[in-house]
């Protein structure tokens, strides 16, 4: 989560390969020479590297890119299973330092005893091969999610916005890379890792966006694949158009647990029952959509909402951002603070572009998303008309150079799920996609909760020692585990 009010308004498959790509190769001795890590992402214990895999795995001679790895080593080798690879989402999220980050959340001893821990950057990300778009920090403005569109003008105006960046995206000095920047690329050069650390399998957990690159994986590479956590769950096809309600849905499936918050803390004046802050919701946007206040909108109000929904403990500032709103004793993130807090390199955010709009196909015509935020402003009112706006994607100047990865359910039963009931950002309706894509592959531990990241992040013993069980031991619920919610 970002710090920063201003900062919440930014941020807003088949078993066999390509034809070309070779089939894994058998686990050879580590030839990783690990050392000093990055300055900005150097911590005790932690060492890094870099290895050359190919741009277009189609052409596995060609022309070589680098992945960044990392590695917290474990003590213990006599208990040593194998290695544990980790994801944190996005797309576009780096990945290097995200051990030491899960140790600072509680990794067990046990888990860092059976396992040496891997980060990686993924391609186009971070300290690996990177890709920019050269976007300004008002381009970045709105960030990886669309801005609601009360009318069908409001996706035009978008359309000729996005319509810039994907042509900036284009004509980048990284557009080589664009079209291989892509999940089922990724998929492949962590099975490059595996090799080159010289293990016949792989371990893996990955959150939100990495659930879907962790299924993906596992489907590529079966006979690879260990131990598979996948935590917050996208549906088979990632963020797609065909899924394009996935935030809206999330949305209504979680204010109600922050209305409820609201209505029990009278000092914010927000309303007394949890329909009417639900109420005040509808009121605030509307409001400022009909009348900006120092440049902020009702679009900003509800990217601001919706990622503060990511966790329980920033209600208390929610509830502060709509209190002053309403009060108009200051306002909603403007667009001139949130520019000033945008990033200074657009890497993240061009990476996120280059995954999903190189995943899968998106309609090029501008009428179709108009007509699809018709119908989800109607749909899923909360925020139905952001989640169906407008991407970079309808202009991308590069068709998808493979069909998605079909995510199915032949392989070992060795994948285990985990998700809250109220999930923002990747609700539960998408989860039970996967679930139904893995079938008996999988077994899924859902949690009665809301928020985002559930392992070692959402605070909840019964979910945590089901997915460290599985970690350490391999085994796994005999069928579906729910466990309840827990004091905070």
């Amino acid at each position: 989560m970002r710090k920063a009010l201003t900062a919440l308004a930014v941020a807003a498959v088949a078993t066999t390969l390509l034809p070309g790509v070779p089939a894994a190769a058998t686990a050879t001795p580590s030839a990783v020479r690990w050392g000093p890590c990055p300055e900005n992402v150097a911590a005790p214990g932690l060492e890094c590297s870099t290895l050359k895999v190919p741009l277009d795995y189609r052409k596995p001679d060609g022309r070589k890119i680098e992945v960044a790895m990392s590695r917290l080593a474990s003590k213990d080798p006599a208990r040593r299973r194998g290695v544990l690879l980790l994801n944190p989402g996005g797309p576009g999220a780096a990945g290097l330092r995200f051990p030491v980050d899960l140790v600072a959340a509680g990794l067990p001893r046990r888990v860092l005893d059976t396992y040496d821990v891997i980060g990686f950057d993924p391609r186009g990300v971070g300290h690996s091969t990177p890709v920019t778009c050269a976007l300004t920090p008002e381009q970045q403005l709105r960030g990886n999610v669309p801005p609601y569109a009360p009318t069908a003008a409001d996706v035009a105006k978008r359309a000729a916005e996005v319509k810039a960046i994907a042509r900036q995206c284009a004509t980048s000095k990284t557009a080589f890379m664009l079209p291989y920047a892509t999940t089922a690329n990724t998929a492949r050069d962590m099975d490059r890792i595996r090799q080159a650390l010289g293990e016949p399998k792989l371990s893996y957990l990955g959150y939100s966006y990495g659930s879907q690159l962790g299924a993906v994986y596992t489907t590529l590479f079966p006979q690879r694949s260990d131990r598979i956590v996948i935590d917050s769950n996208l549906p088979p096809g990632g963020i797609n158009h065909e899924d394009r309600s996935l935030f809206a849905r999330g949305v209504e499936d979680r204010l109600p647990d922050f209305a409820e918050y609201a209505a029990a803390h009278p000092e914010y004046g927000l309303g007394s029952t949890p329909e009417r802050v639900t109420e005040k919701y509808f009121e605030l946007a509307e409001r400022l959509d009909r009348t900006p206040v120092q440049g902020a909108d009702g679009a900003m109000f509800r990217m601001a909402t919706f990622v503060m929904l990511f966790r329980d403990a920033t209600f208390p500032a929610l509830a502060e951002l709509w209190k002053s709103t309403d009060t108009g004793q200051s306002s909603t993130p403007s667009s001139s603070a949130s520019k000033e807090a945008a990033p200074s390199s657009d890497n993240s955010f061009a990476s996120h572009l280059a995954v999903v709009c190189g995943d899968s196909r998106w309609p090029r015509s501008i009428r179709t998303y108009q007509r699809d935020v018709e119908i989800d402003r109607k749909r899923y009112p909360m925020f139905g008309a952001a989640a169906a706006n407008i991407r970079p994607c309808a202009f991308w100047p590069s068709d998808p150079i493979e069909p998605p990865v079909r995510v199915h359910d032949r392989g070992a039963s060795n994948v285990l799920m985990v998700q809250f009931l109220r999930d923002a950002g990747t609700p539960l309706a998408g989860a039970r996609k996967m679930q139904r894509a893995l079938g008996d592959r999988a077994r899924m531990v859902t949690v009665d909760q809301g928020g985002h990241g559930v392992y070692l992040l959402g605070e909840n013993t019964c979910a945590d020692t089901a997915v460290t069980t599985f970690l350490t031991t391999g085994k796994r619920p005999v069928r579906e585990l729910t466990c309840a919610a827990e004091p905070a």
